[in-house]
């Protein structure tokens, strides 16, 4: 039969069978064997990549999100059609969720290229779900918007709310000082995390919901609603409609992700005194279009721009609160003479039209300051560079312990992860409060794939005497969630032969917040003479599959751990 329809819904992309007109009878025969009418598949589809899994708890809620986007997608005009990726539920993978991500993202842009999708909703949530979306979207180059799980609600213990995950370091900290007990640890286990939905305070996936809202690819206003709150339903139903509405303005993220959005984004993340991993991520979504984030331009933002934010784990408030004190309406509403107004949204308007619009939004000062009255003056987080991190490392320092920015201090080297399980909390470590305990061979490229172990543990023997702080060292990540003076990200990393695989125990470091810097007090010649002898060995898992592309493709931390491949 000849084709004279329009190429859109079930006309795009036909599979090849050397015949168009036959390509779009079969397909459509099959369609209709699932009940669709000819009205229905006469109507632009728009794609739902849910990522519901039983491994993935923050998104339990989504089989009624999912109803919900398509409810909004049928009332625009267009016919929803969910299908499945990937899922990573950030603490049931092994070794780490950070390895799987480019993977996700592959799948994602590939799914929406492959199919005959005239948008696309993003569902997502859990820490590396919403970045891998966001970089296939932004590679497969047709329309999108993404929907987040939202933060789930916190829990209560003898009186004291609690929330996932600050709370569970907090308590596990305890727990290893002697503090806790094991019924009382146990019944923290079961209280920690109650609801459906991503953690409870500032972690890796609220900041990535925050930066998804102010780069413009989240419907205004939506980044904090509660999971289980009625908004999120609400915000859904608005998502499907304007998912619609993306195809007539032919808005792609290529035209909502800009050099200027990524600035706004830089600047909420100090702002809210986000996650460490939201740089590697920030990086990684700009890149897939050819837009480079600086650590030196992050220096630059993080001078100018205040922590406003009271949240855990910088401050004491927990995403419930910040979504009934204002949310990001509140948030840019503050930064907007510090951000690019022009820049488009999902919806088709200008930041500076929204914050027009929301001029007289009610803001609670108890959890959002006023620029002029911020809670820190400074950005949360910083990037510091020296001949131990030549390509950079990140502090988060908002929630870090100012006595310890300026120091040097003894390094205690651990060579690996297992190195440090084995011997942290030997009676014999030669350690104290005023060393530095350095981790090595946990970056991208070493075998656990950059997990987010960089909260090293202060040895049981100090934690029994009270220590709460030290100054920690290492390529890993950490969780958006944790707290502390811990540096991380360190490029190059040591499984590449960077500085950090040349430090010994004994070797003195200098930290210096105030200069940016940090630096290995060893002599040049000495160096020199130790990466002469280093050793670098691939993984034995690196053989096959998945894991030889990651480790043949992966960046550094400071090109946001994509694949070399991928980027724009």
């Amino acid at each position: 039969m000849a084709d004279s329809r329009q190429h859109y819904g079930l006309t795009r992309g036909l599979t090849n069978y050397g015949d168009r007109g036959f390509a779009l009878y079969l397909r459509r025969s099959f369609a209709k064997s699932m009940g669709y009418s000819d009205a229905m598949l006469a109507r632009p589809t728009i794609g739902i990549a849910n990522t519901s899994s039983g491994f993935n708890n923050c998104h339990r809620h989504f089989p009624e999100l999912l109803q919900a986007a398509s409810r909004g997608v049928l009332a625009a005009g267009g016919l929803p059609v969910e299908f499945p990726t990937i899922s990573l539920g950030e603490v049931f993978l092994n070794p780490t969720s950070l390895k799987f991500r480019n993977l996700m993202s592959m799948d994602t842009e590939e799914m929406i290229r492959a199919q005959p999708i005239d948008a696309v909703i993003l569902m997502g949530g859990c820490d590396k779900t919403v970045p891998a979306q966001l970089m296939g979207a932004a590679s497969a180059g047709i329309p999108a918007i993404q929907l987040v799980a939202g933060p789930m609600l916190t829990g209560r213990h003898e009186g004291e709310r609690l929330g996932a995950c600050t709370d569970c370091r907090r308590f596990w900290a305890r727990y290893r000082a002697g503090a806790v007990d094991e019924r009382q640890i146990a019944a923290v286990e079961g209280r920690l995390a109650v609801t459906a939905g991503t953690c409870a305070v500032m972690g890796t996936a609220s900041t990535m919901a925050c930066l998804t809202e102010t780069l413009g690819m989240l419907l205004p206003g939506t980044a904090a609603i509660p999971a289980v709150h009625s908004d999120r339903l609400r915000a859904a139903e608005a998502t499907g409609a304007a998912a619609v509405d993306l195809i007539a303005r032919n808005l792609t993220p290529d035209k909502i992700i800009t050099p200027e959005a990524v600035e706004n984004a830089l600047r909420v993340l100090l702002a809210v005194g986000g996650s460490t991993n939201a740089i590697i991520h920030l990086t990684a979504i700009a890149g897939r279009l050819g837009i480079t984030v600086s650590l030196h331009d992050l220096n630059r933002l993080s001078d100018s721009t205040p922590v406003l934010v009271d949240l855990k784990p910088v401050g004491s408030g927990y995403m419930e609160d910040f979504f009934a004190a204002g949310g990001m309406s509140a948030v840019l509403q503050e930064l907007r003479p510090l951000l690019n107004l022009e820049c488009l949204s999902v919806v088709g308007e200008t930041l500076g039209e929204r914050l027009d619009a929301e001029r007289n939004s009610r803001i609670d000062r108890e959890i959002i300051s006023s620029l002029d009255a911020p809670r820190q003056k400074e950005g949360g987080l910083v990037a510091l560079f020296g001949n131990l991190a030549p390509r950079g490392a990140i502090m988060k320092r908002a929630a870090a312990d100012r006595r310890l920015f300026e120091r040097e201090a003894r390094a205690v080297v651990f060579s690996s992860l297992e190195d440090l399980d084995a011997r942290i909390d030997d009676p014999e470590l030669d350690v104290t409060p005023e060393d530095a305990l350095v981790l090595q061979n946990a970056g991208p490229s070493s075998p656990s794939g950059m997990p987010e172990a960089g909260y090293l543990p202060i040895p049981v023997r100090l934690a029994k005497s009270g220590v709460k702080d030290m100054i920690r060292i290492s390529d890993a990540r950490m969780s958006g969630t944790a707290f502390g003076t811990i540096i991380l990200h360190v490029s190059p990393e040591a499984a590449k032969g960077g500085p950090l695989a040349l430090v010994r125990t004994g070797d003195r470091i200098r930290l210096s917040v105030a200069s940016r810097r940090l630096d290995l007090m060893v002599e040049e010649s000495e160096l020199r003479r130790r990466a002469g002898a280093l050793e670098v060995t691939r993984p034995a898992a690196a053989a096959r599959g998945y894991s030889k592309l990651y480790l043949d493709s992966v960046l550094q931390a400071d090109e946001g751990c994509d694949f070399n491949f991928l980027r724009g």
